[in-house]
């Protein structure tokens, strides 16, 4: 009996050659939870509706107000490059956390640890005030006087300080998340590479990155979408990014919950567009590992159908198919 693919099997055959019907079991205590599930939420989403103090014609005209469209430029910007930069000096941390010479191992675990230990918040201050420290950031050739000075206020606004406290420590994070991808591959393939004559630089490059890059690619989507939502708290620093620019109007025109919805729905919008692309990556960059470790997410069970994406994000679901293991083991079933 020859099985189409995705189709599900009324009966099967056992060791005796007879055949077998397969019952569909009966989930009834799912279908209860489930409906309870779904009775707290619409009354949730009732009492939220219906509430008469929140003037929902109020948060359709903010919606798409020049001035929370341009916070929400802001906030992708301090997002992105945020994010490059955490990234780029992670990796450098994870090879310096790797390598065998102890002061740049130590270095990078001090580094790792200070930045890992003080909340997001602080630094974010701290850099916003760098001037008390510093008056002026001075660039010269050392012993002389040949250089330029620039005043900190100046440089450090609330946009730069926001991307230097993001990134800074996102740094941290991605470091650890590096060391560990390095980790995981087999440290046979690279005495592999070595015997192959490879130096560490093109075995890290040509071998080890690559192989890596499947498990840092998952976590580093999560942070990106992370940082969209942590870039609120550039709201104490003034950095003009949307959270900013919602306070500046709600404390004009006192509409705070108003003014609070229209930012959290700009915020789930970017959130979506983030995961969107993070399973494209995903997919490009080793999606056979990737989608062991990782259920699909809301969007891919709408547009691609709930049994489909559970069937491939299930682990050992490869082959997909009853047809498929029949294929994959040389068999067919009759």
């Amino acid at each position: 009996m020859a099985i189409q693919r995705g189709a599900r099997p009324t009966s099967l055959k056992s060791p005796d050659g007879t055949l077998v019907p397969v019952v569909r079991l009966k989930h009834t205590d799912r279908w209860i939870i489930g409906t309870l599930a779904l009775a707290v939420f619409a009354w949730l989403a009732w009492t939220l509706a219906s509430n008469q103090n929140i003037r929902w014609n109020e948060v359709a005209a903010y919606l798409f107000f020049p001035k929370i469209i341009s916070g929400i430029w802001i906030t992708i910007m301090i997002s992105v490059v945020a994010t490059v930069l955490g990234l780029l000096l992670g990796v450098l941390l994870a090879v310096m956390r790797l390598a065998h010479n102890p002061v740049l191992n130590w270095l990078a675990t001090l580094y790792i640890w200070f930045f890992r230990g003080t909340p997001v918040l602080v630094q974010l201050i701290f850099w916003y005030n760098l001037a008390f420290l510093f008056p002026l950031l001075i660039i010269k050739i050392p012993f002389t006087t040949i250089g330029y000075a620039w005043n900190t206020n100046d440089v450090m606004t609330g946009f730069t300080s926001a991307l230097l406290g993001l990134g800074l420590n996102l740094a941290a994070y991605f470091a650890e998340t590096v060391r560990a991808g390095i980790q995981a591959i087999d440290a046979g393939q690279s005495e592999a590479a070595l015997a192959l004559g490879m130096t560490p630089g093109k075995r890290m490059r040509k071998i080890v990155l690559p192989q890596a890059l499947r498990i840092i690619i998952p976590p580093t989507g999560n942070e990106f979408i992370s940082m969209l939502k942590t870039t609120s708290l550039v709201y104490v620093v003034a950095g003009n990014d949307l959270m900013t620019n919602a306070s500046q109007i709600y404390k004009q025109n006192n509409l705070i919950m108003e003014l609070l919805i229209v930012a959290s729905i700009w915020y789930m919008v970017m959130t979506a567009i983030a995961t969107f692309f993070q399973s494209k990556l995903e997919k490009r960059f080793g999606s056979e590992a990737v989608r062991l470790v990782r259920r699909p997410s809301m969007l891919q069970r709408i547009f691609l159908g709930s049994r489909q994406t559970r069937e491939s994000a299930t682990p050992g679901s490869l082959p997909h198919t009853i047809g498929d293991e029949v294929s994959a083991t040389g068999k067919e079933m009759s």
